[in-house]
């Protein structure tokens, strides 16, 4: 079982980070990916990956931060090469709900992550809410360079899912799958090939049901797996062990 996308540096996770760790690990996470948004949160990340072997980490500016956070491809490349526990770049990506950040901002920065990810060969986080069309275009520009593309907390249309797994992209369910007004969300789902699933909390965000409105953890994850297991006929120890498996393959190359 494995969370691939948690922000254990925020509140309340991050002064009880021990405790969260003990619990993750009774309900059987072998793995926790703890994601940057911030040059501050890096900063954080780095000294939370030195707590336990089972956290892995990335580095990235959040499309809401690309403002105050200025990083090109050469200090994306640069971080991610000092520790080989950082496994990730992001989360990146556009968000036009709120505005946050300049949109061209937004763009600028998404295309310096996706240019790090294509050179160092490893995964982008992608981050995208009102901005499907745009975050396709961006990513079908580089499609020839095969970049390793997840969609993180996806809720985006079916039409949208069709588009980006025409960029092999991979698809992270939260607890939004969980809840009962998502029946648009849970149908996508339940046609996404199983090979292009995982799982994550987002957590201290999106606590699933039955934990909504409780701040969340990654040892809620249990409950998105159930969901995500339901809706694609499966048990959850065969969800386990694909999601795992996805994971291990995106990440590792299968090695872990």
């Amino acid at each position: 079982m494995i969370d691939s996308h948690c922000h254990l540096d925020h509140e309340p996770l991050f002064n009880n980070l021990n405790e969260v760790i003990k619990r993750s690990k009774e309900v059987g996470i072998k793995k926790i990916l703890t994601i940057c948004t911030t040059i501050k949160s890096f900063k954080m990340i780095e000294e939370i990956l030195k707590t336990d072997e089972i956290i892995f980490g990335t580095f990235g500016i959040h499309p809401h931060e690309t403002e105050k956070n200025n990083v090109n491809k050469n200090i994306i490349i640069k971080n991610i090469n000092n520790n080989t526990k950082l496994i990730g770049i992001g989360e990146t990506g556009l968000d036009f709900y709120y505005n946050n950040s300049n949109k061209q901002k937004q763009i600028e920065s998404f295309k310096e992550h996706i240019e790090s990810a294509i050179e160092t060969k490893i995964p982008i986080i992608v981050h995208s809410r009102s901005s499907e069309k745009e975050t396709f275009d961006i990513l079908n520009e580089y499609k020839n360079y095969n970049p390793k593309i997840l969609m993180h907390c996806f809720t985006g249309s079916y039409a949208f899912f069709k588009k980006m797994d025409t960029l092999n992209a991979i698809f992270s369910a939260s607890g939004i799958i969980t809840f009962k007004n998502s029946l648009d969300l849970q149908s996508t789902f339940s046609k996404i090939p199983t090979d292009k699933l995982l799982v994550e909390t987002d957590s201290p965000f999106l606590a699933p049901i039955p934990m909504r409105g409780k701040k969340n953890e990654p040892s809620y994850i249990k409950y998105t797996i159930k969901k995500l297991a339901d809706l694609k006929s499966m048990t959850e120890n065969e969800m386990i062990n694909l999601t795992t498996n996805n994971f291990n393959k995106l990440f590792f190359n299968n090695e872990i």
